[in-house]
């Protein structure tokens, strides 16, 4: 696992993708922080790093995409599977050195509310807990990135399906505003949803039989829950919807909220798309 990290890692110095990364995210942190702090004169750090949070739809796809993508496409993983590692250690490898391209230019932005104090009074606790919150969302970000990048082999269309998935989960919230909130409406969201998941399931298996079996399942169960107890989807959808945004939990840490259950949240959605990534590469080790 070191050894895939130490890999990892000088390949990201080795040419432009982490200088990239680390420099378009602390260009955004320096532009912010001289709206807000020092142009209008707000000593709320924490602000910053709310309005420059969109810019992780960018820099995550550029850092993500040829995490795994690019191996698959030089038929260099065929290396990693002959490697006396399990494909949870290298996976493990290779999400640390990312996390650590990440921690760089996050290590250098905790600097600036210290700075920032000397010209006035600063919040240190709601500016780190928003820095940690920052940090979260990124690790949970590069987790999703991780996972989509290994279900092909083209660099572009992991970019692109990772820019997808972060912009459609930036705007969630918005978006369940124009989700009908009755029953049926949210019957009919539940089905687009297990369509997906059965259409995600096929990339990753190649078995169009057990993805047909998976959505039957899932839409089976969907449908005795809608006639059992009909009155409870009614403004399901757009509920669970709301929740599920990475964005909007991360606000709660900017509003000064040290949520655990964020927190927890964050973690799970790392846990879930590594154990994800690691079923893909071990679904085509196996296959080869």
């Amino acid at each position: 696992m070191k050894a895939i990290f130490r890999h990892e890692l000088s390949s990201y110095f080795t040419n432009v993708t982490g200088y990239v990364f680390g420099a378009f995210l602390l260009l955004f942190a320096g532009i912010y922080t001289m709206a807000y702090n020092l142009h209008s004169g707000l000593a709320n750090f924490e602000y910053v790093l709310s309005g420059m949070s969109f810019i992780f739809l960018i820099i995550v796809p550029i850092l993500t995409m040829k995490v795994i993508a690019e191996e698959k496409r030089q038929k260099t993983d065929q290396l990693l599977y002959s490697l006396p590692l399990s494909m949870t250690k290298v996976v493990l490898g290779k999400y640390a050195a990312l996390l650590v391209v990440f921690l760089i230019p996050t290590g250098i932005i905790c600097l600036y509310p210290i700075i920032l104090s000397a010209f006035g009074s600063v919040s240190f606790l709601t500016s780190y807990s928003a820095i940690i919150g920052f940090f979260l969302l990124g690790a949970a970000l590069i987790a999703i990135g991780t996972f989509l990048s290994s279900l092909t082999e083209s660099q572009a269309v992991a970019a692109g399906l990772c820019f997808v998935v972060m912009l459609l989960n930036y705007f969630i919230s918005d978006l369940a505003d124009y989700v009908s909130s009755s029953a049926f409406g949210s019957l009919a969201a539940f089905t687009l949803v297990v369509l997906a998941l059965g259409g995600i399931f096929r990339l990753m298996t190649k078995n169009t039989f057990a993805s047909l079996v998976l959505m039957g399942v899932l839409e089976g169960v969907l449908m005795v829950a809608y006639v059992l107890s009909g009155d409870s989807f009614a403004g399901l959808f757009p509920q669970i919807m709301e929740q599920l945004s990475l964005f909007d939990r991360f606000n709660q840490f900017v509003d000064g909220i040290f949520d655990l259950t964020s927190e927890v949240y964050f973690v799970s959605v790392i846990g879930i798309f590594l154990c994800l990534t690691v079923q893909s590469l071990e679904k085509r080790r196996w296959s080869e």
